[in-house]
């Protein structure tokens, strides 16, 4: 595993930022951590980066305890933090290429031109970063974070301040990248999660809550599957809440019902068994299905 974090607690005076939290991330994916605001997500990368010391668990990158051995295993990260530090005063070529000598990169020049590009910076690279927008300076901290080609990259918001046009293209390039190497991705555009993750945690209060693939999560924890059927001539709904599997019927006006059942049953077969055999004509059958959105409110609403 690239990324190992095992029990993992960080306490400010008896609070646990984080509390016993596990989870492994691999090579070739892209791990969505999500959590609400205050939820330990910021925390739990800090003590990853070693910017922060843990109070219990360990934390290993690519084999390298972060405690034990820090040095090795900061040069495997690539870290965008949530508020990128930038010295604005630098011009963005200038600024990569003092950051490369800093990782001492081979071929500094080259390896700068590459991520000028690759982050979408061409036309800037000239310019000071104090003058660019916060959609331009976010660039600018992706380029530095990617500059010393690292295993494991650890993102947070990296889509902050873009517009719709540049979240696509950076999307698109996390995307690319995790194909590659280990990304961990915190946002709060939950959307985001679905377009660009393969893989999502959720910690609340501190605790990890969810861990699973992002189909597998959208699933796994709603609990219930809703199916919609709208049928041409009128359905007697005493006979709908006989079809097997079925746990409640709910009319949504005129010919349209909503039937719901367990997580495990697909009730569709037999709602399209029960229209052939009652001789009605189905004009609409779909299952609903939930965005990660759904499952984070339910996941993190408070109890």
């Amino acid at each position: 595993m690239s990324v190992k974090v095992n029990n993992l607690s960080k306490l400010y005076d008896t609070q646990h930022a984080v509390d016993d939290v596990s989870f492994e991330a691999r090579k070739g994916e892209v791990l969505g951590f999500l959590g609400p605001n205050g939820a330990g997500k910021t925390t739990t990368m800090k003590i990853i980066t070693g910017y922060l010391p843990q109070n219990g668990g360990t934390v290993s990158v690519c084999g390298f305890d972060v405690s034990e051995q820090p040095m090795q295993a900061r040069a495997r990260i690539g870290y965008l933090p949530e508020h990128n530090p930038l010295y604005r005063e630098m011009y963005v070529r200038e600024y990569l290429l003092f950051t490369a000598g800093l990782h001492k990169v081979k071929n500094a020049a080259k390896r700068v031109n590459e991520m000028v590009e690759r982050t979408g910076l061409t036309s800037h690279r000239h310019k000071q970063i104090g003058e660019l927008s916060k959609g331009y300076r976010q660039r600018v901290g992706l380029a530095q974070a990617m500059l010393h080609d690292p295993e494991v990259l650890i993102l947070d918001e990296p889509t902050s301040g873009l517009d719709p046009n540049q979240i696509v293209e950076i999307r698109q390039l996390i995307k690319d990248l995790g194909k590659e190497k280990t990304v961990i991705l915190s946002t709060h555009i939950l959307g985001e999660v679905e377009a660009v993750c393969d893989r999502a945690i959720i910690i609340n209060r501190g605790k990890l809550v969810a861990d699973a693939p992002i189909q597998q999560l959208k699933q796994q924890f709603v609990g219930q599957n809703l199916v919609t059927a709208e049928f041409a001539e009128t359905a007697d709904q005493n006979l709908l809440n006989r079809i097997r599997h079925v746990q409640q019927v709910k009319n949504l006006g005129s010919n349209r019902w909503q039937l719901t059942a367990s997580v495990e049953h697909d009730i569709r077969a037999d709602l399209f068994a029960f229209a052939v055999a009652n001789k009605l004509t189905l004009l609409e059958l779909h299952k609903e299905t939930y965005s990660v959105e759904e499952v984070f409110q339910q996941l993190t609403a408070d109890r």
